[in-house]
């Protein structure tokens, strides 16, 4: 993978989003019942909002590299949580 090793995360994420994706669509082309493909649909917007999140929480860990790691972990989780 080409990617940066603290972004392996999120386009892991993003796969599994994209692979949840791959099956709301055979729900929708299978007639599967509205709540069930909308429930499945809200499932993938949720795993692309938390790989945003994770996204940014990347990038806030590389701006406050000077914070100790325990730090650092907590504002991460803080920050995660409002996902």
């Amino acid at each position: 993978m080409d990617s940066k090793p603290e972004l392996v995360s999120v386009v892991n994420r993003l796969r599994r989003a994209q692979g949840q994706l791959g099956g709301v669509l055979r729900m929708i082309e299978e007639g599967r019942e509205t709540d069930d493909v909308l429930s499945q649909l809200k499932a993938v917007s949720r795993a692309l909002d938390r790989a945003g999140f994770a996204l940014i929480a990347t990038e806030l860990r590389r701006s406050l590299a000077d914070l100790p790691e325990d730090e650092v972990a907590r504002l991460e989780r803080s920050f995660l949580s409002m996902t």
